[in-house]
């Protein structure tokens, strides 16, 4: 007989517990029920009702049998038990993998501390482009009607001073960038061209594929330091250039770089007309804060 099978469920008894406290009347009467039920003379058409018929019938011997019954019952007993450990083995394991899970969760969370830091850094970083935005458009404001007062004068090639205003080219370096990767903000670029020395100004003119910017150094020898540095971002360095470098052979040999990278037209006509915008800025900006 299959010890899987539940003999109490065969005559259509409760299981368990409840099926071992049947007396042996309780058994005999369910059998007498579900036999005439089951007998193969009631059920002519089904296949099976021989095979069930007598599997019923064996499940009766085995439980109105005394010690064959006891058996049976330490059987299910011992089923339901470990049944009851299985869910109680599941149940911890649910347990342990919820509580792994909440771990790896809180490991892997962002540190409120650095996260906040972080965000105060970012918020203060744009407060100061804004504000030096906001002194620039208030320079030019004020430029017209100072600028009359200037009168400007033309350089020569050595690098005197623009007339009233003390600007020198040879102070001066054009900046460029590719868009695209890192872009860079007047407080960054002084941030960076500060390792060189004293940065007096910045102005900054993009485009949607090429950032570019006029750096005003306190000192040529400023200039000099910072013309050739691979500065900013490596992902998207800076190309550097004095506006007119000091010695005729530097501005050759930075030439010659600046063209052999593509980036001729930095120094070329077309940037000439931006510098000398920038400067005619700078030159208001200087004579209005004055």
């Amino acid at each position: 007989m299959d010890v899987d099978v539940d003999h109490y469920k065969v005559l259509g008894l409760p299981s368990g517990e409840e099926g071992a406290k049947l007396s042996e009347k309780e058994i005999s009467k369910a059998y007498k029920l579900k036999a005439l039920e089951l007998h193969p003379d009631k059920r002519p058409d089904d296949p099976d009702a021989h095979a069930n018929f007598q599997k019923l019938k064996s499940s009766y011997e085995i439980l109105k049998d005394e010690k064959a019954r006891k058996l049976f019952d330490d059987l299910l007993k011992i089923k339901r038990e470990k049944e009851k450990r299985l869910v109680q083995q599941d149940g911890r394991k649910r347990k342990m993998r919820s509580d792994l899970e909440e771990r790896e969760r809180a490991a892997f969370a962002p540190d409120p501390t650095v996260k906040a830091r972080q965000e105060e850094e970012r918020i203060a970083r744009e407060l100061k482009e804004e504000i030096a935005r906001i002194k620039l458009a208030l320079a030019s404001k004020g430029a017209p009607a100072a600028s009359a007062s200037v009168k400007e004068t033309k350089t020569s090639r050595s690098g005197a001073a623009v007339a009233g205003v003390g600007l020198d080219k040879e102070k001066m370096l054009k900046v460029s960038w590719e868009k695209g990767g890192e872009d860079y903000s007047a407080e960054r670029l002084k941030e960076i061209f500060a390792e060189f020395g004293q940065v007096e100004d910045v102005v900054i003119k993009s485009s949607k594929k090429k950032g570019s910017a006029l750096v005003v150094m306190s000192t040529k020898d400023a200039v000099v330091a910072a013309t050739g540095s691979v500065c900013g971002s490596l992902s998207n360095p800076l190309l550097v250039l004095p506006v007119q470098p000091a010695v005729a052979t530097e501005f050759t040999s930075s030439q010659s770089c600046a063209e052999s990278d593509g980036l001729d037209n930095l120094v070329g006509a077309g940037y000439q007309a931006y510098e000398d915008s920038v400067l005619q800025k700078l030159q208001m900006y200087t004579s209005a804060n004055a």
